[in-house]
């Protein structure tokens, strides 16, 4: 892969999650500013994800006809345009409204990447292609909950200034595609016609295996979402500062990180897909379900536990798309994949939030991710082995 598309890709990872992730262990600060309920300050996690659930297939089928420059780089620049008007917010609707902008950005992006896997990898390297490409999505991720609060937030002064810096990497992030990345002339130039990409859509939606990809996609992340967006609120109903709590929670994401780029390659070296997702959700059931009895001391070692099982699988459910369809294909099955699995992702958090206005607690919320992990374990053992190995 050219280094202009790792740095690139590095860039764009960052820009994603960073500016979403600050929210989090600003939680208090915004709700208590805005006069906001916990499910209310879940919805500004959530809508972002919302966006990708809406965008995911047409941005797909977009990129199958256009291309993957001009694609990403109109998601790029709504993304930046959103995380800049963020800092101008004075309510709550005005701060919602904004965040959804940068949402569309986000999953008219997001998709996307899998593409610029298969434009740039042969199919049976695409694992390993995935972990690199998605290696700033915890870098991202963990600066987002690690340095808000205790370094940015003293430098910018209020949540507004926070989210102006923050819109600072989505700028880069937007202007580098621009100026390095140049539309691909050989892979990438199969411009589709219509009827082609209605065959590609009715194709995508009768791959039963890609269903459940997408289940297995939707149950991680519901539990991701929820665990890493409430994990700063936990270790703070434990006593901890806000500060404290988000470098605690940032833990999670740097898991991820190593497992991004180690795991794909030992399951292409030993040639199996499967034990990479039913292994890692046992492995979150009982991480899970341990935390509900979690203290300052072990949250340290289970939020690594978690981050790299969601880390193991995450990476093997994106590369799956590339190696269960047509490569003129992958663009609407990502978007198919993301659409349906996203909806994890933005039910997870607004649950996690409204438990805890509830209950005052995430016990009962951890208790729904281990039961929704021991599921995912059993769904895992359906899909099809389709590792170089070729086992089941």
């Amino acid at each position: 892969m050219p280094r202009n598309v790792i740095f690139c890709a590095l860039l764009i990872g960052i820009a994603m999650w960073a500016p979403i992730y600050c929210v989090a262990p600003m939680e208090p600060i915004i709700k208590d500013h805005l006069l906001l309920t916990h499910t209310q300050t879940g919805l500004l996690l959530s809508a972002p994800v919302l966006m990708v659930v809406v965008t995911a297939i047409p941005a797909g089928l977009v990129s199958d006809r256009v291309g993957i420059k001009k694609t990403i780089g109109l998601g790029l620049v709504m993304m930046a345009a959103g995380a800049v008007l963020r800092s101008t917010a004075t309510d709550f609707t005005s701060l919602l409204a904004y965040t959804f902008i940068f949402g569309f950005g986000f999953g008219w992006t997001f998709p996307n990447l899998q593409k610029l896997v298969s434009i740039y990898f042969e199919k049976d390297k695409a694992n390993v292609a995935m972990g690199i490409v998605q290696s700033g999505f915890p870098i991202g991720t963990a600066l987002g909950l690690a340095i808000t609060v205790p370094i940015i937030l003293p430098i910018a002064g209020t949540y507004q200034g926070v989210f102006l810096i923050w819109s600072i990497p989505t700028i880069i992030a937007a202007v580098s595609w621009w100026i390095l990345i140049k539309q691909p002339s050989s892979k990438s130039s199969h411009i589709e016609k219509p009827s082609t990409s209605i065959t590609s859509f009715r194709n995508a939606f009768s791959n039963k295996h890609l269903w459940l990809v997408a289940v297995l996609m939707f149950i991680h992340t519901f539990t991701f979402r929820n665990w890493s967006g409430w994990a700063p609120v936990m270790m703070m109903l434990k006593g901890t500062s806000p500060g404290l709590a988000g470098l605690i929670a940032s833990v999670t994401v740097w898991a991820v990180l190593p497992t991004f780029l180690l795991a794909p390659r030992l399951s292409h070296r030993i040639g199996l897909r499967k034990p990479f997702l039913w292994v890692p959700f046992i492995v979150s059931a009982i991480a899970f379900w341990v935390a509900r009895y979690i203290t300052i001391n072990t949250s340290w070692f289970i939020m690594a536990l978690v981050g790299a099982a969601a880390g193991t699988r995450y990476t093997t459910l994106m590369a799956l798309p590339l190696e269960l369809t047509h490569e003129s294909e992958v663009g609407v099955a990502s978007g198919m994949l993301l659409s349906i699995g996203y909806v994890g992702g933005v039910i997870g958090p607004l649950i996690g939030g409204r438990i805890l206005d509830i209950t005052q607690n995430l016990d009962l919320s951890l208790l729904v991710l281990t039961i929704l992990s021991l599921a995912a374990t059993f769904i895992a053992l359906k899909v099809p082995e389709i590792g170089p190995s070729r086992r089941t």
